[in-house]
């Protein structure tokens, strides 16, 4: 039977975003050429809330977008055979921008592959760093983060969830051991 357990809770995304602020303003202490990039769907309310953080601390307002994987994902047939595709939302050019792509939680790598490919049929990024709230590690393919919040020791049978006040009026992660069968 699976069990529930809160491993954030509000204060603790809250100190997560700001860490991750701080060390992208240390490593990029210039902003001019930096949008930011959220994933549908927690990942753009907290590329959102990094933007407020940036604004906060700097007085810069970074453009930022939205972009949906949908169909860049290399599962998606097996999800549905419809789906429901959202476009992108990213109304600034990317081309020989620094791009900070964001999503809240860090898993096969297989979103964040999905993500790439979308974005470079909008141009020609100069670089891309990856921010994630958690990491449950499990990578299939070779990506990792360059800002984290949290590392997180899971099964694969675990699940983790995301819950984001914009979404569900509460801030918290909750993993949810042994929602998955191994077999």
């Amino acid at each position: 039977m699976p069990s529930k357990q809160i491993i954030l809770n509000e204060v603790d995304i809250e100190e997560s975003l700001n860490r991750i602020s701080d060390r992208l303003l240390q490593k990029h202490p210039v902003l001019e050429e930096m949008v930011l990039v959220g994933i549908r769907s927690g990942g753009v309310y907290l590329a959102e809330r990094l933007k407020q953080k940036i604004v906060q601390k700097t007085g810069v307002d970074l453009e930022a977008g939205v972009i949906d994987i949908t169909l860049y994902r290399d599962d998606w047939t097996r999800l549905t055979q419809t789906p429901e595709v959202k476009k992108a939302d990213i109304h600034f050019p990317i081309e020989d921008k620094h791009v900070l792509l964001v999503d809240d939680v860090l898993f096969t790598g297989r979103t964040i592959r999905a993500a790439l490919d979308a974005l470079m049929e909008l141009g020609r990024p100069r670089r891309i760093e990856l921010a994630i709230l958690v990491d449950r590690g499990h990578r299939e393919l070779p990506i990792q983060a360059d800002y984290l919040g949290k590392v997180l020791e899971t099964s694969r049978q675990d699940s983790i969830n995301v819950e984001l006040k914009e979404m569900t009026g509460v801030d918290q992660v909750v993993i949810e051991h042994g929602k998955y069968p191994t077999t």
